[in-house]
């Protein structure tokens, strides 16, 4: 029965099986070359996604501490914002804006990319370990303030005075250096700021300052802090 049976079937041969059967191929290849090229993409996209992912949450600028120089009892003219890089990639502080608010003021401040022979950017190295970080000197023997002393020769002209400076605490490869100053895992900065200038006036006493200093990517840093009744010292701890 089943010897008869396979007699009876026949198969199909000829020129319009074999094109059907290759078109039946070119549609398989055609399909899979789609599916590879499709997942091929989805890779890389999922690999970008995750990396730019793992800056977010990785990097960023941690504010360690604020410190501000008072000219008397009630008024402030400069802080100086200890940052410090989280682990994760480096950081071009001349990218970095900080931003703060006081009352109904707020600012923006980009970093003074001048060249840091004549300013903008000090490293102690070039002072020494024990000088005074709030006073300008040309040479930096005295003091390692990146920025003119408001109090003399202030001008309306000077561009320095809506911008921030950076002292240089701890750079062991030496990366901070020229126009785009670099930050990456264990550095140290003072970020420096003539906020008496750049709001116009000096900082009071219990005034609220807010604010962020804001990296190309990654968490920014929070500035917060109330100033204080009375500036009894010279140097004061804000934050």
């Amino acid at each position: 029965m089943l010897k008869n049976f396979m007699k009876n079937k026949k198969g199909a041969v000829g020129i319009g099986t074999l094109i059907i059967f290759i078109a039946l191929v070119l549609v398989a290849a055609v399909a899979a070359s789609v599916i590879i090229n499709t997942a091929g993409k989805l890779q890389h996209k999922a690999a970008v996604v995750g990396q730019e992912s793992t800056q977010q949450v990785a990097s960023g600028l941690q504010v360690v501490k604020i410190t501000g120089h008072s000219v008397d009892q009630y008024n402030l003219d400069k802080i100086a914002i200890l940052v410090s890089p989280n682990i994760g990639d480096e950081i071009d502080l001349a990218t970095t804006v900080v931003t703060f608010s006081a009352g109904d003021r707020k600012m923006s401040l980009l970093y003074d990319s001048r060249n840091d022979s004549v300013g903008g950017l000090v490293r102690l190295s070039k002072a020494n370990g024990t000088c005074d970080i709030f006073e300008y000197n040309d040479v930096y023997a005295l003091g390692a303030w990146p920025f003119e002393d408001p109090n003399y020769g202030k001008s309306a002209e000077n561009p320095n005075e809506k911008k921030f400076g950076i002292v240089v605490l701890q750079d062991m490869d030496n990366s901070i250096s020229g126009e785009h100053p670099t930050v990456n895992y264990g550095d140290k900065v003072l970020l420096a700021i003539n906020i008496g200038n750049i709001v116009g006036e000096n900082i009071g006493n219990r005034i609220r300052i807010q604010g962020e200093v804001v990296p190309e990517f990654g968490a920014p840093g929070i500035i917060d802090f109330t100033t204080p009744p009375v500036y009894a010292n010279r140097v004061v701890a804000l934050q």
